[in-house]
């Protein structure tokens, strides 16, 4: 389960139209950033391939980036489907992954079924009818959401392949890739990340001898197994539930631990909603489900400064890392500073941010590291 929501959206702060916008552009002149500086030459944005193998399929870049007024996706983006960071071993997500999947392993041996490769590119059905996102959620519009047409997305969340997973009979499983949404530009947002949901289903014989409730079991059974992750993950850590909403979870819930002296969530998670099972063929079921990012978790076990630092390939970053190796700690490599532009425009009633960070991110790929508002002239 993963949360689909427009918590990373700034529209707010654009509520003026019909003036002038200041933003300040912040060049990646510094150690967080060091990796996108292995040499001076003039920066060039990388050639997306023109076929792609996603999910045992093949896909051309003429069937994700199209001349059509209902797509929205850049060759920026095209340009990372297929690139998978977290099937690789001595990737720190991938590092992560594998540790996670140990967990379960170790504690569910031979429950839990694994998937990696499924192929990003879902229908809107599956990213949001099937898992109950209502039909005017925000996260539904073309500002928040890559759309290859009217009826296609990059998928927003892992969760698109519950319902599919579901009905083919699954009632254990992990699902582990790259989602997509379009974002702002600084050193925690970037409009590709990774993430892992994972589901249970449980039947009356599971429930019935505990003197529990359905929903009651399930959640118990939900934070138990969580918090023990949280513990194989970062150690004897104080942890606290918050309750939450999420279109697909009753109860709903955030798992936080008090780690580098601060409190930081690890997860959503909540009880499945009955709908949801039901139309998938589980009838008198209840089920769990969770979702995490990946590059949230990263970054803060491996101290890595900057979300865009996981898709270097300059082998001062790479070498860092390796196989088995949780927490291995980022080491900066760079001694240049930022260097900060500012840029002021018109705009009106059709401009948003994301709309304005696409357009810098296909001009100067990674080397922004970040795009904020500095004032408003009326």
């Amino acid at each position: 389960m993963a949360v689909v929501s427009s918590a990373h959206s700034t529209a707010s702060l654009f509520h003026h139209i019909n003036g002038f916008k200041r933003f300040t552009f912040c060049l990646p002149f510094s150690s967080s950033s060091a990796a996108f500086l292995s040499t001076k030459k003039k920066w060039r944005q990388p050639a997306a391939s023109s076929v792609l193998g996603l999910g045992g399929i093949k896909i051309a870049k003429d069937d994700v980036v199209r001349d059509d007024p209902t797509n929205n996706v850049p060759d920026t983006i095209f340009s990372k489907l297929g690139m998978q960071l977290h099937r690789r071993n001595n990737h720190p997500l991938g590092i992560l992954k594998n540790g996670i999947y140990e967990y379960f392993d170790t504690n569910y041996p031979d429950m839990f079924d694994k998937f990696d490769d499924l192929c990003p590119i879902v229908s809107v059905k599956q990213n949001f009818d099937d898992v109950l996102v209502p039909a005017d959620h925000v996260s539904r519009s073309y500002n928040d959401t890559y759309y290859v047409d009217s009826q296609t997305v990059l998928r927003c969340h892992t969760s698109a392949h519950q319902a599919e997973l579901l009905r083919r009979g699954h009632t254990h499983f992990l699902v582990t890739g790259d989602v997509y949404r379009r974002d702002s530009i600084d050193s925690t947002h970037y409009p590709v990340f990774h993430q892992m949901e994972g589901v249970r289903v449980f039947t009356p014989n599971n429930w019935e001898a505990s003197g529990l409730y359905p929903t009651s079991y399930a959640a118990e059974d939900l934070k138990k197994s969580l918090e023990g992750l949280a513990r194989h993950l970062f150690g004897a850590v104080e942890m606290r539930w918050i309750d939450a909403y999420f279109p697909f979870t009753n109860p709903s819930y955030e798992l936080e631990i008090y780690f580098k002296e601060k409190w930081m969530e690890v997860l959503g998670c909540g009880v499945m909603e009955q709908e949801i099972l039901k139309s998938n063929g589980r009838l008198n079921s209840v089920a769990w489900a969770f979702g995490l990012g990946l590059e949230r978790l990263a970054m803060v076990l491996f101290d890595i400064p900057d979300i865009r630092l996981f898709w270097s390939t300059d082998e001062r970053l790479t070498s860092q890392f390796s196989e088995g190796k949780m927490g291995v700690k980022f080491k900066p490599f760079s001694k240049y500073p930022p260097c900060y532009k500012d840029m002021s425009l018109w705009i009106n009633e059709s401009f948003t941010e994301n709309n304005l960070c696409e357009v810098i991110r296909g001009i100067a790929g990674d080397l922004v590291e970040e795009v904020c508002n500095l004032r408003f002239f009326g």
